[in-house]
């Protein structure tokens, strides 16, 4: 094969990796094109494409979060990932890992790695590259690799939730939720949600959100059951869809435009978290961006009428 039919083959893989170093669907998508141009430039055909991208991908992401961090740290409110629709790569045998490794959830967990860890951890965790790949994509000793794993490993552990949803009890859950949701039922949303339930809204500033994350299964479910009867009759549909590997849905306004991505952290057989994705910078790749704050002017004035 040649080049162009090498890269697009391993494309899949190497978004994979970029967006789980990175959270960004968009910066992502960056790191691969810069990946291509490199590799087009190389002047000799690398004895393996894919080690050769794969170390590519890695720098050039590890680079792009170490300037992101600035700016997450400037971040106004919560910062949470681009919401990831579909991950482009499959394999078969490592599938727990890869969808584990792309919720909300342990994306949020990987924040709190260094750039360098981060690298390690999901090239060999998620991906299961060999420690001489790794050394030679992060331009670090097999030795360092291991004790980068071992460290980073212990602090996903700390952070991770003690049970995980079978697949059919956490979607069975979500189409509860969103059927409760849609009936503006506040005592059935109350029965899904854990007792200390959370809700908490990424607007970055530029959209409006939650001044602060909404705590406990009362309160969340009596603002849900507030808001959303007044949405629907804004005509704001909410189209359940998949997000990051978890239940969730897409919010569009009455010509279909996206207003936010809605993710379910499903634990234990309850909802544990719900995280909107409100920022319109971070939804531009799912389709046509609705202008949140003449979304929340309507919603103001129905409300009122409403009264």
């Amino acid at each position: 094969m040649g080049k162009v039919e090498d890269f697009e083959e391993l494309r899949p893989l190497l978004f994979s990796i970029a967006y789980r170093i990175l959270g960004s669907v968009a910066e992502a998508e960056d790191a691969v094109q810069e990946s291509w141009l490199r590799f087009e430039a190389s002047p000799t055909e690398p004895a393996s494409a894919k080690a050769f991208l794969s170390a590519v991908v890695t720098r050039i992401s590890i680079d792009v979060l170490r300037s992101a961090r600035v700016r997450r740290e400037e971040y106004v409110g919560p910062w949470f990932p681009e919401p990831l629709l579909e991950d482009p790569y499959q394999d078969p045998a490592r599938a727990a890992e890869l969808a584990d490794s792309v919720s909300m959830a342990a994306l949020l967990l990987l924040e709190r790695l260094s750039p360098l860890e981060r690298a390690v951890f999901v090239l060999r965790e998620v991906f299961g590259f060999g420690f001489d790949e790794i050394a030679a994509a992060v331009g670090r000793s097999e030795a360092a690799c291991r004790q980068l794993v071992v460290r980073s490993r212990r602090h996903m552990q700390a952070g991770r939730p003690r049970f995980e949803a079978e697949r059919k009890e956490r979607d069975e859950l979500a189409a509860r939720f969103f059927e409760a949701l849609a009936e503006g039922d506040v005592a059935g949303l109350q029965d899904l949600l854990a007792a200390d339930a959370s809700m908490v809204g990424d607007g970055g500033g530029k959209a409006p959100q939650l001044a602060r994350a909404i705590m406990g299964s009362e309160k969340v479910a009596r603002l849900l059951g507030a808001v959303f009867p007044v949405l629907a009759r804004m005509d704001v549909t909410v189209e359940p869809h998949e997000i990051n590997g978890q239940p969730g849905a897409i919010f569009r306004d009455r010509s279909g435009l996206v207003l936010q991505a809605m993710a379910l952290d499903v634990q234990g057989g309850q909802i544990q978290a719900i995280r909107l994705v409100l920022n319109p910078e971070k939804l531009g790749h799912v389709g046509a961006v609705a202008d949140p704050w003449a979304l929340s002017r309507e919603f103001r004035d129905a409300r009122r009428l409403a009264e």
